[in-house]
């Protein structure tokens, strides 16, 4: 029964994961395009840094036309490749003009949907079109069904979706002003160390502080999932009262996450020690309090979530604001982090390492899944039995996959490419999103936590499962295989 339980709440987790996935894999591949929007705006609005109206005329058609029809032109190959796409951006322009606000919402329902419908029309004539028609139909079908799928999205589904962005944008503004936007980070810091961060940052956040942007020119929802000061704190309290070989990498670690954005860097050493929520939430909760009363907010999304990416989407004058919030943040949750490692029971980092490590392989003998707890900190493989281990002859391409293909994958597979180029050994190694993991790769490398559902898109490769990008076992155990 306890097993049963188990395995449900962990599919539970992969299937808020997926979807959470999928509402930031629309946004975050288009990012660089946002953060264009937001330079724009803080540089030549006439509240910017350096007013121009000639250049200030970019703002609205980019915020109203392209980045939604980005954001549907993405959702839409996600289902249907670039089928997809052209005809999500079809629809994505039906809600455009069919609203009067920018459709970000609208570009992320109508355009995964109406290449959805295209994908059941191709699937449905395939095979019945006679040769040498293939190119007219295909053409005819995508022109006539997004045509028609446009009108819908213009004449229904905008005005509908205006409603409810209203409605959030009223609850959001309802919040501000009673000093209530803090209660969020309650939720928001447990469920970034579940590897939710991009999920609920550009899948939830995002969309509606663009829009706030758009009409206040700053929106504080840019700072409640981005906010490096918690997370550092974490790293400060392990580097002057941490033990062994977290104390050790900790320095490493807040350079990566404080200036290079890369958060998911910080979560082992929550997991580790999961008390420590207690540290982060408060941190958070303080720093988004400070934003709250001091009226801080960005104009753009701040990603990855570093300090450089915060001061450069700063409003101007505003500067001094953004980092009071940073620093009240780091400040609380360095003090309980502290606290909390100087009571702990542990002896040392090195053995609680060891200790959780076994206890996840006495569990897994047991045939039950390791729970957040004891996935804690360990360096070491967890799940690498599930897959048979390749021969190293037989592995020509190993590929690091996150939730987002950006940060922690891109760390770990820049450390293993080094460590295999110092043996010699010339087998690609790449990262990627765990939804666009090729069918080619021989050995997939994912935190612990997103191996089921790296699994599932290529089962015929080798799984390796880590808990530390920055640290594992197992990069030196790939070269030892991979030797010339």
């Amino acid at each position: 029964m306890a097993q049963s339980t188990k395995s449900a709440s962990g599919g539970a987790r992969v299937g808020v994961q997926k979807f959470g996935r999928f509402l930031s894999g629309m946004v975050m591949p288009n990012i660089g395009a946002f953060i264009a929007w937001g330079l724009i705006t803080a540089l030549f609005i006439p509240t910017g840094w350096w007013p121009n109206e000639y250049f200030a005329k970019l703002v609205g058609p980019m915020i109203t036309y392209l980045l939604p029809l980005l954001i549907g032109y993405t959702g839409g190959t996600m289902i249907h490749k670039q089928r997809g796409g052209v005809i999500g951006a079809l629809a994505t322009m039906g809600v455009i003009v069919g609203a009067d606000i920018p459709m970000f919402l609208g570009a992320m329902i109508v355009g995964p949907a109406a290449a959805w419908v295209l994908k059941k029309f191709d699937e449905a004539i395939e095979g019945k079109v006679r040769s040498g028609f293939e190119m007219l139909v295909n053409n005819f079908s995508l022109g006539i069904i997004g045509g028609a799928l446009a009108l819908v999205a213009y004449s229904l589904i905008g005005r509908a979706i205006e409603a409810v962005t209203n409605v959030l944008s009223a609850g959001v503004d309802f919040l501000v002003a009673h000093h209530l936007i803090p209660l969020v980070n309650i939720l928001i810091e447990p469920a970034k160390v579940l590897f939710l961060n991009n999920a609920i940052n550009h899948g939830v956040l995002s969309p509606i502080a663009i829009e706030q942007a758009a009409s206040a020119g700053k929106s504080i929802l840019f700072m409640l999932e981005s906010n490096p000061g918690p997370g550092l704190g974490i790293l400060l309290a392990y580097m002057i009262v941490g033990r062994g070989s977290a104390r050790q990498s900790a320095p490493g670690a807040a350079i990566i996450h404080f200036f290079g954005g890369i958060h998911e860097i910080y979560f082992p050493y929550i997991l580790m020690n999961p008390r420590l929520l207690l540290a982060v939430i408060a941190g958070g909760v303080t720093g988004t309090l400070t934003f709250s009363i001091v009226g801080a907010g960005l104009v753009g999304p701040p990603s990855p979530g570093s300090i450089i990416a915060y001061l450069a989407m700063a409003p101007r004058g505003e500067i001094l604001q953004v980092l009071s919030g940073v620093l009240t943040s780091a400040v609380v949750s360095f003090l309980i982090a502290a606290l909390l490692l100087k009571t702990s029971k542990q002896k040392d980092d090195e053995e609680s390492l060891e200790e959780a490590a076994q206890r996840m392989k006495d569990m897994k003998a047991q045939g039950m899944t390791p729970t957040a707890g004891a996935a804690a900190g360990a360096s070491a493989s967890i799940d690498a039995s599930a897959s048979e281990a390749k021969a190293g002859s037989d592995i020509r391409k190993i590929v690091f996959a996150c939730d987002a293909g950006m940060g922690s994958s891109a760390m770990g597979a820049s450390m293993l490419r080094k460590k295999l180029k110092s043996i010699g050994s010339d087998v690609e190694v790449t990262n990627t999103a765990i939804s666009d993991l090729p069918s080619d790769a021989d050995v997939v490398i994912t935190h612990h936590t997103l191996t089921d559902r790296a699994r599932s898109v290529v089962p015929a490769a080798e799984h390796v499962s880590i808990d530390n990008f920055l640290k594992s076992p197992e990069y030196d155990k790939l070269a030892e295989r991979l030797k010339p």
